[in-house]
């Protein structure tokens, strides 16, 4: 898949995260890049062999005050390659950058793995 029709799958899943939570979602960069760096996997306590499909690299809104003072945008990494590789059809990558998407987007407002896991799981259910 090119570069430009990734880019495309994730423009799409970040437009169907609601109204409500985009408004809400301010300094922040959604980026694509085709591989996480060492250090992004590092980041992502990613362990020999896993796989890093997005990474949110910032500080919650949960943590925020209205007393900090400028910051740098937040960022919202999707990786393309390791998509490509667990991908078993076209539908099945949409799905999963869409997952990876609302699981970076989560983490954004706050939620810890284990809370954005329940979410996941919520979400699925009633989807």
């Amino acid at each position: 898949m090119s570069a430009d029709e990734f880019d495309r799958l994730v423009e799409a899943a970040y437009a169907r995260i609601p109204a409500r939570f985009r408004r809400r979602m301010k300094n922040i960069a959604l980026l694509v890049d085709r591989e996480p760096s060492p250090h992004q996997l590092a980041r992502g306590r990613v362990p020999r062999g896993g796989a890093l499909l997005g990474l949110y690299e910032g500080r919650p809104l949960t943590l925020r005050s209205v007393f900090d003072s400028f910051t740098m945008p937040d960022r919202i990494t999707v990786f393309q390659g390791p998509h490509e590789r667990l991908a078993r059809s076209p539908e099945h990558l949409a799905r999963m950058v869409e997952d990876t998407v609302w699981h970076e987007v989560a983490h954004y407002f706050g939620m810890d793995e284990t809370q954005v896991r329940a979410s996941e799981r919520r979400r699925r259910r009633t989807g």
